[in-house]
Protein backbone atom coordinates (compact mmCIF):
# COMPACT_ATOMS: atom_id res chain seq x y z
CA UNK A 1 0.00 0.00 0.00
CA UNK A 2 1.47 3.02 -0.84
CA UNK A 3 2.12 5.81 1.80
CA UNK A 4 -0.49 8.48 2.62
CA UNK A 5 -0.41 11.96 0.99
CA UNK A 6 0.49 14.51 3.53
CA UNK A 7 0.28 18.17 4.75
CA UNK A 8 3.09 20.49 4.86
CA UNK A 9 2.96 22.92 7.77
CA UNK A 10 5.26 25.94 6.54
CA UNK A 11 5.67 28.18 9.54
CA UNK A 12 8.07 30.85 10.96
CA UNK A 13 7.34 29.89 14.74
CA UNK A 14 8.09 26.64 15.91
CA UNK A 15 9.87 26.20 18.90
CA UNK A 16 13.47 24.15 19.58
CA UNK A 17 12.64 23.21 23.25
CA UNK A 18 9.35 23.33 25.41
CA UNK A 19 11.29 25.93 27.69
CA UNK A 20 7.74 28.45 26.44
CA UNK A 21 10.38 31.16 24.99
CA UNK A 22 8.52 30.96 21.66
CA UNK A 23 5.26 32.58 22.28
CA UNK A 24 3.41 31.45 18.84
CA UNK A 25 5.74 28.50 18.73
CA UNK A 26 4.24 26.75 21.38
CA UNK A 27 0.34 26.48 20.19
CA UNK A 28 1.79 25.57 16.70
CA UNK A 29 3.79 22.49 17.40
CA UNK A 30 0.46 21.17 19.55
CA UNK A 31 -1.69 21.85 17.00
CA UNK A 32 0.50 20.12 14.50
CA UNK A 33 0.45 17.27 16.75
CA UNK A 34 -2.58 16.91 17.15
CA UNK A 35 -3.38 17.47 13.33
CA UNK A 36 -0.89 14.22 12.73
CA UNK A 37 -3.02 12.15 14.84
CA UNK A 38 -5.73 12.73 11.51
CA UNK A 39 -3.29 12.92 8.40
CA UNK A 40 0.59 12.75 8.52
CA UNK A 41 2.13 16.19 9.07
CA UNK A 42 5.49 17.44 8.04
CA UNK A 43 6.57 20.74 9.86
CA UNK A 44 8.66 22.65 8.26
CA UNK A 45 10.03 25.54 10.36
CA UNK A 46 13.61 27.82 10.97
CA UNK A 47 16.27 26.71 12.80
CA UNK A 48 19.86 27.66 13.90
CA UNK A 49 21.27 24.23 12.71
CA UNK A 50 21.70 21.12 15.04
CA UNK A 51 19.39 21.55 17.99
CA UNK A 52 19.94 19.16 20.72
CA UNK A 53 15.93 19.42 21.99
CA UNK A 54 13.51 19.19 19.65
CA UNK A 55 9.72 19.24 20.52
CA UNK A 56 8.53 16.17 20.00
CA UNK A 57 6.77 16.89 16.21
CA UNK A 58 5.26 13.59 13.64
CA UNK A 59 8.10 14.95 11.02
CA UNK A 60 10.08 18.47 11.48
CA UNK A 61 12.45 19.80 9.05
CA UNK A 62 14.19 23.34 9.38
CA UNK A 63 15.24 25.51 7.19
CA UNK A 64 18.19 27.42 8.00
CA UNK A 65 18.25 31.08 9.29
CA UNK A 66 20.63 33.37 10.93
CA UNK A 67 18.78 34.41 13.55
CA UNK A 68 15.96 33.85 15.94
CA UNK A 69 13.23 34.31 16.76
CA UNK A 70 12.50 35.48 13.14
CA UNK A 71 9.39 37.95 14.13
CA UNK A 72 12.12 40.63 15.97
CA UNK A 73 13.47 41.18 12.11
CA UNK A 74 12.38 44.60 11.12
CA UNK A 75 12.04 45.62 7.08
CA UNK A 76 12.74 49.11 8.70
CA UNK A 77 15.77 48.52 9.75
CA UNK A 78 18.66 48.18 7.40
CA UNK A 79 20.70 46.16 9.88
CA UNK A 80 18.17 43.39 9.37
CA UNK A 81 18.26 42.63 5.86
CA UNK A 82 20.83 40.34 5.38
CA UNK A 83 19.15 38.14 7.66
CA UNK A 84 15.74 38.86 6.26
CA UNK A 85 17.13 37.87 2.57
CA UNK A 86 18.72 34.53 3.92
CA UNK A 87 16.02 33.68 5.99
CA UNK A 88 13.51 34.40 2.85
CA UNK A 89 15.48 32.62 0.86
CA UNK A 90 16.52 29.64 2.31
CA UNK A 91 12.83 29.02 3.42
CA UNK A 92 11.34 29.12 0.17
CA UNK A 93 14.06 26.59 -1.12
CA UNK A 94 13.05 24.13 1.81
CA UNK A 95 9.45 24.30 0.87
CA UNK A 96 10.25 23.49 -2.80
CA UNK A 97 12.52 20.89 -1.93
CA UNK A 98 9.59 19.03 -0.04
CA UNK A 99 7.06 19.48 -2.76
CA UNK A 100 9.26 18.44 -5.45
CA UNK A 101 9.46 15.54 -3.52
CA UNK A 102 5.76 14.64 -4.23
CA UNK A 103 3.09 12.85 -1.91
CA UNK A 104 1.59 16.50 -1.02
CA UNK A 105 -1.87 16.95 -0.54
CA UNK A 106 -1.44 20.65 0.89
CA UNK A 107 0.16 23.09 2.53
CA UNK A 108 -0.48 24.95 5.46
CA UNK A 109 0.92 28.25 6.36
CA UNK A 110 1.13 29.93 9.04
CA UNK A 111 1.37 32.79 8.01
CA UNK A 112 0.47 35.00 5.52
CA UNK A 113 4.06 36.14 5.24
CA UNK A 114 6.40 35.10 4.37
CA UNK A 115 5.11 31.29 4.63
CA UNK A 116 1.70 31.99 2.45
CA UNK A 117 4.00 34.01 -0.14
CA UNK A 118 6.09 30.55 -0.66
CA UNK A 119 3.13 28.25 -0.52
CA UNK A 120 1.29 30.32 -3.20
CA UNK A 121 4.13 30.26 -5.20
CA UNK A 122 4.28 26.26 -4.55
CA UNK A 123 0.60 26.31 -5.95
CA UNK A 124 1.14 28.19 -9.04
CA UNK A 125 4.73 26.33 -9.91
CA UNK A 126 3.31 22.76 -8.99
CA UNK A 127 -0.54 22.89 -8.45
CA UNK A 128 0.08 21.98 -4.92
CA UNK A 129 -3.27 23.87 -2.80
CA UNK A 130 -2.57 26.04 0.04
CA UNK A 131 -4.36 27.73 3.16
CA UNK A 132 -3.31 30.19 5.08
CA UNK A 133 -3.98 31.06 9.01
CA UNK A 134 -3.79 34.86 9.51
CA UNK A 135 -1.52 36.47 12.32
CA UNK A 136 -2.74 39.80 13.61
CA UNK A 137 0.79 41.06 12.55
CA UNK A 138 -0.22 40.40 9.06
CA UNK A 139 -3.26 42.03 9.01
CA UNK A 140 -2.70 44.96 11.39
CA UNK A 141 0.54 45.67 10.55
CA UNK A 142 1.58 44.12 6.93
CA UNK A 143 -1.37 44.22 5.44
CA UNK A 144 -1.60 48.25 6.30
CA UNK A 145 1.56 49.33 4.26
CA UNK A 146 1.24 50.55 0.60
CA UNK A 147 3.20 47.76 -1.12
CA UNK A 148 3.17 44.78 0.97
CA UNK A 149 -0.33 45.18 2.28
CA UNK A 150 -1.00 44.39 -1.39
CA UNK A 151 1.23 41.15 -1.54
CA UNK A 152 -0.76 40.07 2.21
CA UNK A 153 -3.88 40.69 0.17
CA UNK A 154 -2.96 38.36 -3.37
CA UNK A 155 -1.90 35.46 -0.96
CA UNK A 156 -5.48 35.90 1.01
CA UNK A 157 -7.19 35.74 -1.76
CA UNK A 158 -5.47 32.67 -3.93
CA UNK A 159 -5.60 30.51 -0.82
CA UNK A 160 -8.34 27.15 -0.63
CA UNK A 161 -9.22 28.13 3.23
CA UNK A 162 -8.30 31.51 5.29
CA UNK A 163 -8.31 31.33 8.97
CA UNK A 164 -8.20 33.73 11.61
CA UNK A 165 -7.89 33.02 15.63
CA UNK A 166 -10.13 36.25 16.39
CA UNK A 167 -13.72 37.36 15.48
CA UNK A 168 -12.44 40.69 14.18
CA UNK A 169 -9.21 39.98 13.00
CA UNK A 170 -11.40 37.32 10.51
CA UNK A 171 -13.41 40.23 9.01
CA UNK A 172 -10.54 42.13 8.68
CA UNK A 173 -9.23 39.14 6.55
CA UNK A 174 -12.03 39.56 4.60
CA UNK A 175 -12.52 43.55 3.82
CA UNK A 176 -8.72 43.11 3.35
CA UNK A 177 -9.00 40.14 0.92
CA UNK A 178 -12.53 39.82 -0.54
CA UNK A 179 -12.56 36.49 0.30
CA UNK A 180 -14.24 34.49 3.18
CA UNK A 181 -12.16 33.63 6.05
CA UNK A 182 -13.23 31.32 8.98
CA UNK A 183 -12.74 31.83 13.10
CA UNK A 184 -10.54 29.21 14.33
CA UNK A 185 -9.04 29.24 17.75
CA UNK A 186 -5.21 29.31 18.56
CA UNK A 187 -5.47 27.02 21.67
CA UNK A 188 -2.55 24.72 22.97
CA UNK A 189 -2.11 21.17 24.77
CA UNK A 190 -2.34 21.88 28.12
CA UNK A 191 -2.87 19.23 30.16
CA UNK A 192 -3.82 20.53 33.64
CA UNK A 193 -6.65 17.64 34.38
CA UNK A 194 -9.16 18.47 37.08
CA UNK A 195 -7.95 22.18 37.95
CA UNK A 196 -8.32 22.62 41.66
CA UNK A 197 -10.66 25.70 41.88
CA UNK A 198 -9.33 29.19 43.34
CA UNK A 199 -9.59 30.28 46.48
CA UNK A 200 -12.39 31.66 48.08
CA UNK A 201 -11.08 34.18 50.07
CA UNK A 202 -8.47 37.22 49.98
CA UNK A 203 -6.16 37.74 49.64
CA UNK A 204 -5.80 37.13 46.02
CA UNK A 205 -2.80 35.55 43.94
CA UNK A 206 -2.27 36.65 40.34
CA UNK A 207 -0.26 35.75 37.68
CA UNK A 208 1.40 37.45 34.15
CA UNK A 209 2.91 35.25 31.76
CA UNK A 210 3.73 35.92 28.29
CA UNK A 211 6.36 38.21 26.31
CA UNK A 212 7.56 41.39 27.88
CA UNK A 213 6.70 43.87 24.76
CA UNK A 214 4.50 46.71 24.13
CA UNK A 215 1.61 44.94 22.27
CA UNK A 216 1.56 42.73 25.57
CA UNK A 217 0.95 45.67 28.02
CA UNK A 218 4.08 44.48 30.14
CA UNK A 219 4.90 47.95 31.06
CA UNK A 220 1.33 48.64 31.64
CA UNK A 221 0.60 46.13 34.02
CA UNK A 222 3.61 47.57 36.28
CA UNK A 223 2.03 51.43 36.29
CA UNK A 224 -1.14 50.00 37.03
CA UNK A 225 0.42 48.33 39.75
CA UNK A 226 2.19 51.28 40.75
CA UNK A 227 -1.44 52.78 41.03
CA UNK A 228 -3.01 50.38 43.03
CA UNK A 229 -3.77 51.72 47.02
CA UNK A 230 -2.82 50.35 49.88
CA UNK A 231 -6.23 48.84 50.41
CA UNK A 232 -5.82 46.52 47.06
CA UNK A 233 -2.78 45.49 47.93
CA UNK A 234 -4.02 44.31 51.15
CA UNK A 235 -5.93 41.68 49.74
CA UNK A 236 -3.29 40.38 46.91
CA UNK A 237 -0.72 37.65 48.47
CA UNK A 238 1.68 37.69 45.42
CA UNK A 239 2.31 38.78 41.96
CA UNK A 240 4.39 36.19 39.84
CA UNK A 241 5.14 37.66 36.89
CA UNK A 242 7.07 35.16 33.95
CA UNK A 243 8.65 35.53 30.63
CA UNK A 244 11.22 37.55 28.70
CA UNK A 245 11.32 39.62 25.84
CA UNK A 246 12.57 43.08 24.28
CA UNK A 247 11.25 45.27 27.38
CA UNK A 248 13.59 43.13 29.87
CA UNK A 249 15.48 45.70 31.23
CA UNK A 250 12.05 48.18 31.57
CA UNK A 251 10.28 45.46 33.29
CA UNK A 252 12.83 44.18 35.51
CA UNK A 253 13.62 48.01 36.86
CA UNK A 254 9.71 48.40 37.19
CA UNK A 255 9.46 45.47 39.40
CA UNK A 256 12.69 46.23 41.64
CA UNK A 257 10.77 49.55 42.39
CA UNK A 258 7.71 47.40 43.25
CA UNK A 259 9.88 45.28 45.91
CA UNK A 260 11.45 48.20 46.95
CA UNK A 261 8.33 49.79 47.92
CA UNK A 262 7.35 46.43 49.56
CA UNK A 263 5.29 45.26 47.15
CA UNK A 264 4.77 41.50 46.87
CA UNK A 265 5.92 40.67 43.35
CA UNK A 266 7.97 38.39 41.97
CA UNK A 267 9.78 38.10 38.76
CA UNK A 268 10.21 34.73 37.06
CA UNK A 269 11.59 33.46 33.35
CA UNK A 270 10.41 31.28 30.17
CA UNK A 271 7.80 28.94 31.62
CA UNK A 272 7.46 25.36 29.78
CA UNK A 273 3.95 23.59 29.81
CA UNK A 274 4.52 21.63 33.15
CA UNK A 275 5.56 25.06 34.59
CA UNK A 276 2.78 27.38 32.91
CA UNK A 277 0.18 24.76 34.62
CA UNK A 278 1.79 25.03 37.66
CA UNK A 279 1.88 28.85 37.93
CA UNK A 280 -1.62 29.34 36.28
CA UNK A 281 -3.09 26.60 38.66
CA UNK A 282 -1.20 28.44 42.02
CA UNK A 283 -3.03 31.62 40.82
CA UNK A 284 -6.49 33.04 41.55
CA UNK A 285 -6.58 35.30 38.35
CA UNK A 286 -4.27 35.47 35.44
CA UNK A 287 -3.63 38.74 33.79
CA UNK A 288 -3.68 39.98 30.30
CA UNK A 289 -3.10 43.63 29.92
CA UNK A 290 -2.72 43.76 26.25
CA UNK A 291 -2.37 47.00 24.05
CA UNK A 292 -3.23 45.08 20.71
CA UNK A 293 -4.69 41.71 20.40
CA UNK A 294 -6.81 38.75 18.91
CA UNK A 295 -7.22 36.02 21.05
CA UNK A 296 -3.70 35.42 23.15
CA UNK A 297 -2.77 32.00 23.66
CA UNK A 298 -2.56 32.61 27.67
CA UNK A 299 -6.56 33.13 27.51
CA UNK A 300 -7.02 29.41 26.53
CA UNK A 301 -4.55 28.32 29.07
CA UNK A 302 -6.10 29.98 31.43
CA UNK A 303 -9.53 29.20 30.72
CA UNK A 304 -8.21 25.01 30.90
CA UNK A 305 -6.46 25.48 33.98
CA UNK A 306 -9.67 26.81 35.29
CA UNK A 307 -8.81 30.65 36.13
CA UNK A 308 -10.69 33.67 35.42
CA UNK A 309 -8.51 36.90 33.58
CA UNK A 310 -8.47 40.69 34.06
CA UNK A 311 -7.95 42.38 30.47
CA UNK A 312 -7.73 45.29 28.30
CA UNK A 313 -10.70 45.62 25.82
CA UNK A 314 -8.29 44.84 22.73
CA UNK A 315 -9.61 42.62 19.82
CA UNK A 316 -12.20 39.78 20.47
CA UNK A 317 -11.50 40.23 24.19
CA UNK A 318 -13.73 42.23 25.59
CA UNK A 319 -16.81 40.74 23.74
CA UNK A 320 -15.55 36.99 24.91
CA UNK A 321 -15.54 37.92 28.53
CA UNK A 322 -19.00 39.95 28.15
CA UNK A 323 -20.73 36.68 26.34
CA UNK A 324 -18.87 34.44 28.64
CA UNK A 325 -18.68 35.98 31.78
CA UNK A 326 -15.39 34.75 32.61
CA UNK A 327 -13.41 37.83 34.21
CA UNK A 328 -12.73 41.48 34.29
CA UNK A 329 -12.44 43.88 31.54
CA UNK A 330 -11.19 47.24 31.81
CA UNK A 331 -12.87 49.95 30.65
CA UNK A 332 -9.35 51.52 28.59
CA UNK A 333 -5.97 50.49 27.01
CA UNK A 334 -4.58 52.62 29.97
CA UNK A 335 -2.62 52.01 33.45
CA UNK A 336 -5.55 53.87 35.21
CA UNK A 337 -8.60 52.18 34.02
CA UNK A 338 -6.17 48.25 33.72
CA UNK A 339 -5.83 49.35 37.79
CA UNK A 340 -9.30 49.95 38.22
CA UNK A 341 -9.89 46.71 36.61
CA UNK A 342 -7.68 44.84 39.34
CA UNK A 343 -9.33 47.18 42.50
CA UNK A 344 -12.93 45.42 41.31
CA UNK A 345 -11.62 41.75 40.74
CA UNK A 346 -9.79 41.82 44.54
CA UNK A 347 -12.99 43.24 45.79
CA UNK A 348 -15.14 40.34 44.27
CA UNK A 349 -12.87 37.30 44.25
CA UNK A 350 -12.65 34.52 41.45
CA UNK A 351 -15.37 32.34 42.05
CA UNK A 352 -18.19 34.37 40.51
CA UNK A 353 -16.56 33.57 37.40
CA UNK A 354 -16.09 30.23 37.25
CA UNK A 355 -18.92 28.76 35.44
CA UNK A 356 -17.71 31.41 32.28
CA UNK A 357 -14.30 30.33 32.79
CA UNK A 358 -15.62 26.24 32.09
CA UNK A 359 -17.89 27.43 29.37
CA UNK A 360 -14.51 28.92 27.31
CA UNK A 361 -12.20 25.77 28.29
CA UNK A 362 -14.85 23.67 26.02
CA UNK A 363 -14.84 25.99 23.05
CA UNK A 364 -11.22 26.45 23.25
CA UNK A 365 -10.30 22.44 22.65
CA UNK A 366 -7.48 21.88 20.64
CA UNK A 367 -8.79 17.93 19.92
CA UNK A 368 -11.67 19.82 18.26
CA UNK A 369 -9.63 22.32 16.24
CA UNK A 370 -7.51 19.85 14.96
CA UNK A 371 -9.83 17.37 13.69
CA UNK A 372 -12.06 20.42 12.10
CA UNK A 373 -9.17 21.24 10.34
CA UNK A 374 -8.26 18.02 9.21
CA UNK A 375 -11.62 17.70 7.66
CA UNK A 376 -11.59 20.83 5.59
CA UNK A 377 -8.39 20.79 4.08
CA UNK A 378 -9.13 17.57 3.06
CA UNK A 379 -12.06 19.01 1.16
CA UNK A 380 -9.60 21.69 -0.55
CA UNK A 381 -7.56 18.70 -1.94
CA UNK A 382 -10.25 16.07 -2.51
CA UNK A 383 -8.76 13.77 -0.28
Amino acid sequence: MADPRRIIVVTTSYPDSGDGSEAAGSFVADTCAALATHRPVTVLAPGLGNRSAEMPTPDLERYRVPRLPLSLLRAGHPGDWPAIITSLRSGYAALERLVRQGNIDHILCLWALPSGYWGAAMQRRYGIPYSVWALGSDIWQLGRLPVIGRVVAHVLRDAHHCYADGELLRQEVETLSGRACTFLPSTRRLDAGQPTPPRTAAPWRMAYLGRWHPNKGTDLLLDALALLPQTAWDRIERIRIAGGGPLDELVRAGVSRLQTAGRPVDLEGYKDTGQAIELLGWSDYVLIPSRIESIPVIFSDAMRCGRPVITTPVGDLPALVERLLNGVCASGVDAGAYAEALRHALTNGPVQWLDGVKRAAREFDLAAVAQRLSAELASADGS
